[in-house]
């Protein structure tokens, strides 16, 4: 037994981190500082749209983009991020199966990010801002309900005119439209859980 001296101190619950951008660091990581050094014992990843899966094929210059698209919205360089991320996955739930393999000291929830996912489907006409089609819709929903049924906790996207990547250009969803968007929430019809963060500038229905 130990006895532990916490007068001044506070005795609280373990924090949730509700919004983190671990998802590179988590695949060299295990102790996902520094929110551990702040009482955090869960974090939730995937936050404004940004993140690493899911791929297409999983090719250098897809790894590049995403990698430019996070240095880009998150500052984090993408020295650090192309020499530590493993990209060991295709899609999300291949992801989730990646990062559960290796320890950790944290919980930790993934949200699928709207940016990796319409790259993944559109490829260059994500990029080009180009709207989705009817064809487009249906595939990003059905790999967004496949991740929320394999364990991810919902679905992130970014429209801010502050967030672009590396190369200054516009993030792939940030003019997504509406019936785009009402696709994606239908993902979650008849599930028990899920969430949807929308990180804007307050014009979110444009068209």
């Amino acid at each position: 037994k130990q006895t532990i001296n916490a007068e001044g101190a506070w005795l609280t619950p373990g924090f949730v981190d509700i919004h983190t951008h671990y998802d590179g660091q988590a695949s060299w990581d295990e102790t996902f500082s520094p929110s551990i050094g702040h009482g955090s014992t869960t974090v939730v990843m995937g936050n404004c749209g940004v993140g690493f899966a899911p791929l297409a094929h999983n090719t250098p210059h897809e790894q590049q983009r995403l990698v430019q698209l996070m240095e880009g919205v998150e500052d984090i360089p993408g020295a650090a991020l192309s020499e530590g991320v493993r990209f060991n996955w295709t899609d999300f739930p291949s992801y989730m199966a990646a990062l559960d393999a290796l320890p950790h000291s944290l919980d930790y929830a993934c949200l699928v990010p709207h940016d990796p996912l319409r790259m993944a489907v559109m490829g260059e006409r994500a990029l080009a801002q180009e709207a989705a089609t009817a064809q487009d819709c249906a595939a990003m929903q059905s790999l967004l309900r496949a991740a929320l049924q394999a364990g991810a906790a919902g679905f992130s996207t970014g429209r801010s005119d502050n967030h672009r990547n590396s190369r200054g250009q516009w993030t792939p969803a940030s003019e997504a439209g509406d019936t785009e968007l009402a696709a994606l929430a239908s993902a979650f019809a008849g599930l028990g859980h899920g969430v949807i963060q929308l990180v804007n500038d307050f014009d979110v229905l444009r068209g």
